[in-house]
């Protein structure tokens, strides 16, 4: 006789149901990714989840870390044909052109010296300038090779070639008037960037025509950042140990025993828009007409109100005749002997755009190449209000190293012993 047990335990067929039916999902799921799959094929793509996942993953770090890509010496071999299409060639070395298999056109710069020590110096220079920083006046480096046998840095390739050859050679087409202002503004949108945006200041030390790069629609990009340097901007003065840049390029203060700063740029640009403004070089002995220093020259028009004279030389047309006087004036301010009279280079960009009215330079620039060269006090151009206020290094040279402050260099200069005041 069985005894009564209570009600039937539940059945378990609901469950069993939703377990059934997350298992259709799943297999249809894995269904539809081969199909897919099989269609991509279908269409000739070799594509490869695992590669694409390892790419962006690369992708990625390199974007955090911000670093150049490092290449052997057999990839730019092979992207180079072997180094057989030369750009270029300097006292830095020679570049050549190269292509790499995604289309990408290169510039690549082989480093020679005189010693491994000037090749290692420039190559950390530039490496750890322009290798942290993007900007659209600013030519990009894509990475760099460091092989016992091949010290070379890859660059973005640059169409037109170097500003030089627009400015004084015969053989190539003449830039227009507008073309060389939209230039000069570029490049010290460039230079600005480098003064007053980076985290560290850096100082180019040779801003020249040979240094500014056009690409395919003569878009400038400053290059070349082998003398460059890193600065705290907590220590606005540097000092050297011997002169750095291009004589006729190089300030004042470059090449005597006065503080260096970033103002040194700015004279650098003063005198490359003098060259842009007469399409010639500054000092041309081939040029019979004025074997003065065209910097000079322009001065002695300009103080007496003659300008005209000069948009005559210069063939500068009358729409272009504002442009001029204004690349004029800009000029004359970043070329003042007193660093501290110089503009900020973002004034100049505003200057040159005419988004600020320019004071009227005062001073002869050139007055300390007359035979007596006295310490002037110099007006200087106040970028916050654009009024005159002055300022003087004092009667005695000797007085004007008193109290600075010498860079000893930043985090990234002292592991790789770059030094701020070698040359």
């Amino acid at each position: 006789m069985s005894s009564y047990q209570g009600p039937s335990p539940p059945s378990n067929s609901g469950e069993t149901a939703v377990i059934v039916v997350s298992l259709v999902v799943f297999l249809v799921k894995i269904v539809i990714v081969v199909v897919v799959c099989m269609k991509r094929n279908q269409r000739g793509s070799s594509v490869n989840p695992d590669f694409l996942t390892l790419t962006m993953n690369k992708f990625l770090n390199d974007m955090e870390r911000e670093k150049p890509i490092r290449f052997t010496s057999q990839q730019l071999r092979i992207a180079t044909d072997n180094f057989t299409n030369l750009l270029g060639q300097g006292g830095f070395g020679a570049v050549y052109k190269g292509i790499f298999s995604n289309g990408t056109l290169v510039a690549v710069k082989v480093l020679n010296g005189s010693s491994d020590k000037r090749i290692e110096e420039q190559f950390m220079a530039e490496v750890s300038t322009i290798g942290r920083i993007h900007h659209f006046n600013l030519v990009r480096l894509y990475g760099f090779c460091f092989e016992k046998h091949l010290r070379a840095l890859v660059y973005e390739y640059m169409g037109n070639g170097s500003l030089d050859k627009y400015l004084f050679s015969t053989n190539t087409v003449a830039l227009g008037f507008e073309k060389l202002h939209e230039i000069a503004v570029g490049t010290a949108r460039g230079i600005a960037y480098l003064h007053e945006e980076c985290q560290q200041r850096i100082v180019h030390y040779d801003i020249k025509p040979e240094n500014i790069l056009l690409d395919a629609n003569f878009f400038p990009k400053v290059a070349d950042f082998g003398l460059a340097k890193l600065c705290n901007r907590d220590n606005t003065h540097i000092t050297m140990t011997g002169g750095r840049g291009t004589p006729g390029y190089a300030a004042p203060e470059v090449w005597l025993r006065f503080p260096i700063t970033h103002k040194c740029d700015v004279y650098s640009f003063g005198m490359l828009m003098f060259e842009i403004i007469g399409r010639r070089r500054n000092l041309d002995n081939n040029i019979q007409d004025s074997q003065d220093w065209f910097p000079r020259w322009v001065w002695k028009k300009f103080e007496p109100g003659e300008l005209g004279e000069l948009m005559v030389v210069c063939g500068i047309e009358e729409k272009d005749k504002e442009r001029a006087e204004r690349m004029v004036k800009v000029a004359l301010w970043c070329v003042q002997y007193m660093p501290e009279a110089r503009p900020l280079m973002s004034a100049v960009v505003k200057m040159l755009e005419g988004a600020v009215e320019i004071p009227t330079p005062s001073t002869n620039p050139f007055q300390h190449l007359m035979p007596v060269a006295p310490y002037p006090t110099a007006p200087v151009y106040d970028t916050s209000n654009p009024t005159y206020r002055t300022s003087t290094f004092g009667s005695d040279p000797s007085q004007t190293v008193t109290g600075y402050s010498v860079v000893r260099g930043t985090p990234i200069m002292r592991r790789y012993e770059i030094e701020i005041a070698s040359t």
